[in-house]
């Protein structure tokens, strides 16, 4: 059995992130797309705000699954029984970072590979870092996001400015 993970914050879930997704899903028995708690970044929506998107956003999708770690990328992939972390590719700036990542990756474990998916031109340009500030501004970002995803954001955004 096939088994890969795609980790990220996916704060929020793109159209971006579910291109690699559906498109990972092809390749795997099963793909666990996986929320990375990490702590030297304050993301707006929690742990179980972004496995709910995701959750929401890929329902049709019957291989792939939704969790969420800490830690070590590698102890998680062995944990899960996985043998491929999939990383999608926006520019060369991503590359060097995912490169230098993949071989450490391979350093700590050998038994895992890194599959590299490049976004589709029509995303190229977007994070979720960007969806957020658009967003805040009062941009324009439903062909970007989900509409769940979407609501999601007036949500939140209303909650942290009114708190």
């Amino acid at each position: 059995m096939r088994k890969a993970v795609y980790p990220g914050s996916f704060d929020p879930l793109t159209l971006g992130h579910l291109d690699i997704i559906r498109r990972a899903a092809k390749n795997f028995d099963e793909l666990i797309v996986s929320v990375v708690r990490n702590p030297s970044k304050n993301p707006l929506f929690s742990i179980e705000e972004r496995v709910a998107i995701i959750k929401n956003a890929t329902k049709d999708l019957p291989n792939v699954s939704v969790d969420h770690f800490e830690g070590l990328l590698t102890h998680y992939v062995e944990s899960v029984g996985a043998s491929i972390i999939v990383k999608g590719l926006r520019a060369i700036t991503d590359f060097e970072y995912e490169f230098q990542m993949a071989l450490m990756n391979r350093k700590l474990n050998e038994e895992i590979d890194t599959m590299f998916l490049m976004t589709r031109n029509k995303y190229s340009y977007l994070s979720s870092s960007m969806v957020k500030e658009v967003y805040r501004l009062g941009g324009d970002v439903s062909c970007l996001v989900t509409e769940y995803v979407l609501s999601k954001l007036s949500e939140k955004i209303i909650q942290v400015d009114n708190s």
